[in-house]
């Protein structure tokens, strides 16, 4: 990306719609703005203008402009919005229009957000959260996006960061001016006693998975053996056809997903292959597959047939402490077994009550109504392990000081990749600042 380009890309979606939003920025985005509506309007006001091409001076369109100069702006460049009628031949005119300026291109997926972070408008963490913001399919998923994107992780990474400077501080102090009046000579025993705190806060952050099930979704699979209801069970969930049924076994070979929305929580669940002895080479790898996903899941529902119960699980599913849940009672003699949730998946009797537990199972999970997790992604997992290890590696560290100080260098720079800010140049600042060396 050359960001010495001026950008323009469609910001609102593809298609025909009543209003359409072009941006632009780069150092040209005055002179197009200029060349496009005859003159740049006061910054942050939105303008009613004629667009008109530059070439041969036709009517483009009639829209509002708003100019946004450099570094107030979202990227921190020159930037503008062009909000015009939505149809495709005016989208397409205009911004054909604005490409015949020397310097203009269209933007690369993602750039704007790139150039905001490269000019210091948006830290790792945020541009993340607005990915998420965009990608939100649920209440909750948004809400968690808009948090990150506010912050919430930089706060974290912040405070983990300036703790890690003090520790950081203490131990080079320790160690290049331990002849100084003004160190403590137990500067390198303060330095783990920071590090041993640290590590506790983030060994809890670890602990915690609510985030990244809240972003990915609450998985749920179906299991059971066959033909008891599992195809008919999902598609009663999401409320459409979304898996195959019919009364002979072994129907359901392969994993079938949807995703829903409950009560704003994003869930994915699951129907798998019917679980039973035997079965061809397809079905095995099916069966395979269910246990393999049933083992991955948040909470797996175990599906009874009233009419042939077989109440136990598989001994590696009966570990995964999977909810009972009875089907075909409408067509059964007799209630199943006393602990299980009894539904009909096709008439509907008892699936509100099976719902109510969903959401509350899938709320537990997610704690949606808590605190603001730190981790949302994989990557931050990743950085903070890595952070973690390091300084565990500096608390058992005793005979090398040189080498335990490193590791608390390691674990700066981890923390740092969480929101890309890594200045190394503020561990002798905060020595200095300190300690009051060279007086």
């Amino acid at each position: 990306m050359k960001t010495t380009d001026t950008i323009i890309a469609l910001a609102s979606g593809q298609g025909r719609s009543a209003i359409a939003l072009l941006r632009i920025s780069g150092p040209a985005t005055g002179d197009v703005v200029t060349a496009l509506s005859g003159g740049l309007p006061e910054p942050r006001y939105a303008a009613l203008r004629r667009l008109t091409d530059p070439a041969t001076g036709s009517l483009l369109d009639r829209g509002l402009v708003l100019w946004f100069p450099a570094p107030a702006s979202f990227t921190g460049e020159d930037m503008a919005e062009l909000q015009i009628h939505g149809g495709r031949a005016v989208t397409a005119n205009v911004v054909n229009a604005s490409l015949t300026w020397p310097g203009v291109r269209l933007a690369e997926p993602g750039e704007f957000a790139s150039r905001a972070f490269e000019n210091g408008k948006l830290d790792l963490s945020a541009v993340e959260g607005l990915a998420d913001l965009i990608n939100a399919e649920t209440a909750a998923q948004a809400k968690q996006a808009l948090t990150q994107a506010e912050g919430s992780l930089r706060t974290h990474a912040s405070d983990w960061r300036m703790r890690l400077l003090r520790a950081q501080a203490l131990a080079e102090a320790s160690i290049d001016f331990s002849d100084e009046d003004d160190v403590a000579g137990d500067a390198m025993a303060q330095a783990k006693g920071e590090a041993a705190a640290l590590l506790e806060e983030l060994t809890g952050e670890l602990q915690k998975r609510s985030g990244e099930r809240l972003r990915d979704g609450f998985r749920i699979v179906i299991a059971g053996p066959p033909n008891a209801g599992k195809s008919s069970l999902l598609n009663a969930i999401a409320a459409r056809d979304v898996a195959i049924v019919s009364a002979e076994a072994g129907t359901t070979r392969d994993l079938v997903e949807v995703h829903l929305d409950l009560d704003g929580l994003p869930v994915i669940l699951t129907d798998t292959a019917g679980l039973r002895e035997g079965g061809g080479e397809i079905e095995s790898e099916g069966m395979r597959r269910a246990r393999s996903r049933a083992a991955e899941a948040d909470l797996v529902i175990w599906l009874i047939d009233a009419t042939d119960p077989q109440p136990d699980p598989p001994s590696d599913l009966e570990a995964l402490s999977p909810l009972p849940v009875l089907n075909k009672i409408d067509q059964a003699d007799g209630p199943g077994g006393s602990d299980a949730i009894a539904i009909s998946a096709k008439s509907g009797t008892g699936l509100e009550r099976l719902l109510d537990v969903l959401k509350d199972r899938a709320g537990e999970g997610l704690e949606a109504a808590g605190e603001p997790p730190a981790i949302t992604r994989a990557r931050h997992r990743t950085e903070i392990e890595a952070a973690a290890s390091a300084l565990g590696r500096f608390i058992e560290e005793d005979s090398a000081a040189e080498l335990a100080a490193e590791e608390l260098r390691v674990a700066g720079r981890h923390i740092g990749r969480l929101t890309g800010y890594i200045d190394v140049e503020e561990i002798l600042g905060a020595i200095f600042g300190e300690f009051c060396i060279g007086k």
